[in-house]
């Protein structure tokens, strides 16, 4: 068990080191959205195990407000590049 939880978490750990990655090094703001994006769903994945592992069910509302940041946070990327999308001609 664990050897299973700490494969768990190098996978978990590199996937989040690739998305810092491509949140620094973008070409655009949608590959920085998703990137961003792909990091909070990491971050709710990891608090969620610790959840399963440990029996408890304490983080819930924080798991509620990171996807609230991320839902919040996906749509004013998105009004901002249809909004710049409609200015250029």
């Amino acid at each position: 068990m664990n050897i299973l939880l700490l494969l768990i978490m190098v996978v978990f750990g590199i996937a989040a080191i690739l998305a810092l990655i491509r949140i620094v090094r973008g070409p655009s703001i949608l590959d920085r959205a998703v990137a961003s994006d792909v990091l909070l769903t990491e971050v709710m994945c990891v608090i969620g195990a610790e959840m399963a592992i440990n029996g408890h069910t304490r983080n819930i509302p924080v798991l509620l407000i990171i996807a609230a940041i991320g839902v919040f946070g996906s749509i004013a990327v998105a009004r901002f590049v249809a909004r710049r999308d409609n200015t250029t001609p």
